[in-house]
């Protein structure tokens, strides 16, 4: 009864999954150890919403939550992609954010790495590719690196997959 009561404090509702405390610890030990070996111990991400429905942009924001806190294991978000090192794109990008995404991307030092966030970003999910303002997924416009599936992914599944695009493509 107090794991469940414990459970509903923290998401709200009890029928959602209480991520396993000890593989998130696990997990951002992982991704702090390839961020301080090849970004000196700080890994700065910018998130652009590209025309989602904001499902994943909850869920990368419960990633700096109490229970996940990815800044402890040394990635923090960014304003400015000039200050970037990893770029999030979620949702199917739309035909005026399409040169948005292409310009965000073009001001971030190099190398830098892209993740598509979440099932539309990666092949644009529930939206229509050939819908007149659907530009297509984010591969379609600039070079991604990883793709995290889900509708929207959890945060533990967003920690995993910046993970592992570091330990992949960082050198």
């Amino acid at each position: 009864m107090l794991k469940l009561l414990k459970q509903i404090i923290m998401t709200g509702d009890k029928s959602e999954p209480l991520p396993d405390s000890d593989a998130i610890e696990l997990l951002g030990e992982q991704l702090h150890a390839h961020i301080r070996k090849h970004f000196a111990g700080s890994l700065a991400i910018r998130a652009v919403d590209a025309g989602s429905c904001n499902g994943c942009e909850l869920e990368i924001h419960a990633t700096g939550n109490c229970y996940y806190d990815l800044e402890r294991f040394g990635c923090h978000f960014v304003a400015s992609p000039r200050h970037a090192d990893m770029l999030l794109v979620t949702g199917p990008v739309t035909r005026n954010m399409a040169t948005a995404v292409k310009m965000t991307f073009a001001a971030m030092p190099q190398p830098a790495f892209v993740v598509a966030v979440g099932d539309c970003a990666g092949g644009c999910g529930v939206f229509e590719p050939d819908h007149y303002a659907i530009a297509g997924a984010v591969n379609d416009i600039i070079p991604v690196h990883a793709s995290i599936r889900g509708c929207p992914p959890e945060p533990a599944d967003i920690i995993r997959g910046i993970l592992q695009v570091i330990a992949r493509h960082a050198a």
